[in-house]
């Protein structure tokens, strides 16, 4: 059954901002590599969308999320077009998927109930609950001691309205701490512009995460939380995955919009943009894009669709020569090889 979703606040908290100006994709941003567009598609069941992120499970199978509180699996041998099956119900809206060393099963960031744990015959159990202190839980990393390291994005806004805590552009998000032995959920680090995407260095000295708010990288160190930023990125990013040698993909839902950014300097202009229908406030541009980043945020490798054939990748997974990618509003996961 589908936990009620809250509200959010009618009108939002805009401070002034310096305007800034998108970075052009030039560089290593050069869009030579247009495989995205090339993707082969696994599709959710008919109506089903919104898979946002997608981890590769225990047993190998391709595991991801639906709007509708569903997680599915497909063989990861799949061929194209092959449907998937139901593995378990959250009645929230799943976002990010790790990995559960424990037993093989999975811990998910569920946007309307918290952290989840997902044991490997399917049943839920809930680990935080979406009353103080978890209220929009989004993406997550496993330490090799049990702690689930994973982000609140924002104390203000459900992710049935992300686009607001955007455009107030205040720091409403923090990265929690989930210790299994004692059921303590602890603050790592706050003050943090719609934190998303995060995922462990290899020594666990420290999170890489993503500011999607800012489109940057940032490094906290643990246990303090000191954040350090590592660069500014040319595209809002979403969630981050480690591939296990120092190195990180990222997946980035879109380049940045001018429009939304020459917003900044104007609070009331944004406060009244909030409030017009969705279908008129700034819209993410339909462009694939993913990046492989080292461990200082310098990117080595890019990779892009152009047409928008797979659209606001917010999920991106390597296993063995393929990459597995997740989308917020496509309806499947999609797969690439990456040779």
């Amino acid at each position: 059954m589908a936990v009620p979703r809250p509200r959010a606040p009618l009108l939002i908290r805009p401070v002034r901002e310096p305007a800034t100006v998108p970075p052009p994709l030039t560089g290593p941003w050069t869009p030579a590599d247009t495989r995205l567009d090339r993707a082969d598609l696994l599709p959710l069941p008919a109506g089903g969308h919104g898979p946002e992120d997608v981890v590769v499970d225990a047993d190998g199978r391709v595991v991801s999320g639906d709007e509708d509180g569903r997680l599915w699996w497909w063989p990861a041998d799949a061929p194209a077009g092959t449907r998937p099956t139901l593995l378990a119900e959250t009645g929230g809206r799943p976002l990010g998927i790790e990995r559960d060393p424990a037993d093989g099963g999975l811990l998910v960031c569920d946007a309307y109930r918290g952290l989840l744990r997902v044991d490997p015959a399917g049943a839920v159990h809930e680990l935080t609950g979406t009353a103080p202190p978890v209220h929009l839980a989004d993406n997550a990393a496993v330490a090799s001691d049990g702690t689930v390291y994973f982000t609140d994005s924002s104390d203000r806004f459900p992710l049935s309205h992300w686009k607001r805590d955007l455009l107030e552009h205040r720091p409403n998000g923090r990265v929690l701490a989930y210790d299994r032995r004692t059921g303590r959920t602890d603050v790592v680090a706050d003050g943090l512009y719609f934190p998303n995407g995060l995922a462990l260095t290899p020594d666990e000295s420290a999170l890489m995460l993503a500011e999607t708010a800012t489109h940057r990288l940032l490094r906290i160190d643990l246990p303090g939380g000191r954040a350090t930023v590592l660069t500014d990125l040319p595209a809002y990013p979403d969630n981050i995955s480690a591939v296990g040698d120092g190195t990180y993909w990222v997946a980035l839902p879109s380049p940045r919009l001018a429009a939304m950014e020459r917003l900044l300097p104007h609070p009331r202009v944004r406060q009244l943009v909030a409030l017009l229908p969705g279908a008129v406030q700034p819209r993410p541009r339909r462009y694939g894009l993913v990046a492989l980043v080292d461990g200082a945020g310098r990117v080595l490798r890019t990779l892009h669709g152009p047409s928008g054939a797979y659209p606001m990748v917010t999920g991106v997974r390597q296993n063995g020569r393929r990459l597995w990618l997740g989308s917020l509003t496509a309806a499947g996961v999609a797969r690439v090889d990456l040779d």
